[in-house]
C-alpha cells in the first residue's frame, strides 16, 4: 500500500499522493480534513506552498471532489516536496513519510509557542497489517511519535517534530489486537517502520536544505 501512491495533480501543478485503501481499513488520523478514528477509503498528502494562508477544510473538500474520491478519508498538507516520500518497513507494517524541517520545535519549549503551524511539516501515513482495537490505535499514534522525536534527534534536529505535524494509521477491520505500545508485537515494528522513513527523509531534506 505505501511504497506506491498515485501521484494526483492539482489545479496549480502541484503534485498530491494518493493512496487507495482496502475495503474496511480502519485509521486513526490527526489530519486537517478526516481525522479521527473510523473507516476510511483514501488518504491523501497535498503539496503546498510555503506561505500557503487558504482554509484548508474547504480547500482539500475542493481537491478531493475534483479528483471524484469518494466515501471518508483523511486529507494532509504540506510544503515539502512529496514526491521525495521515504518509506520505512518492518515485516509487513510500512510507514510513507513527507518531511519538511523549515520551522522545527520542541513540544514543551514555551519559547516554541510564538510559532506559527506553518505547513512545512511531517507528515505520516502507516500501515499495520494487524486488526487493531481502538485504545491500540490511539496508542499506535503515540509509538509513531515516539519513533519521530528519536530519529529527528539522532538526525541532530533541534526539535521534536514541527508545529504542524500530522499523521495517519491504518489497519484491518475487526479489532483483536490489543496493543500498539513500542515493545508490543505490532508497536515495535511501526516504531521501527517510522523511525527509518523518518530518518531517511530527514537526511535527504538536510542534504538538500545545505
Amino acid at each position: 500500500m505505501i511504497e506506491q501512491p498515485d501521484i494526483l495533480a492539482q489545479p496549480d501543478g502541484r503534485p498530491a499522493l494518493l493512496w487507495r485503501l482496502p475495503a474496511g481499513t480502519r485509521c486513526v488520523s490527526s489530519a486537517v480534513l478526516g481525522g479521527g478514528i473510523g473507516s476510511a477509503e483514501w488518504v491523501v498528502n497535498v503539496e503546498v506552498d510555503k506561505d500557503y494562508d487558504r482554509e484548508p477544510v474547504a480547500h482539500l473538500s475542493a481537491l478531493v471532489a475534483g479528483w471524484g474520491l469518494d466515501g471518508r478519508g483523511s486529507g494532509l498538507l504540506t510544503a515539502a516536496a512529496v514526491r521525495r516520500f521515504s518509506v520505512g518497513r518492518d515485516g509487513e507494517v510500512e510507514c510513507a513519510a513527507t518531511v519538511g524541517l523549515t520551522y522545527p520545535v520542541y513540544a514543551a519549549d514555551p519559547a516554541s509557542s510564538a510559532v506559527a503551524a506553518v505547513p512545512g511539516t511531517i507528515n505520516l501515513v502507516c500501515w499495520i497489517p494487524a486488526p487493531l482495537v481502538d485504545s491500540a490505535l490511539v496508542n499506535a499514534v503515540a509509538t509513531a511519535t515516539e519513533a519521530k522525536s528519536q530519529a529527528l534527534a539522532e538526525a541532530g534536529v533541534a526539535g521534536t517534530g514541527t508545529a504542524s505535524d500530522a499523521l495517519v494509521v491504518c489497519c484491518p477491520p475487526g479489532g483483536r489486537e490489543p496493543y500498539g505500545g513500542p515493545r508490543s508485537r505490532w508497536g515495535l515494528r511501526l516504531a521501527n517502520a517510522v523511525h527509518t522513513a523518518v530518518l531517511t527523509g530527514t537526511r535527504d531534506w538536510q542534504r538538500r536544505a545545505r
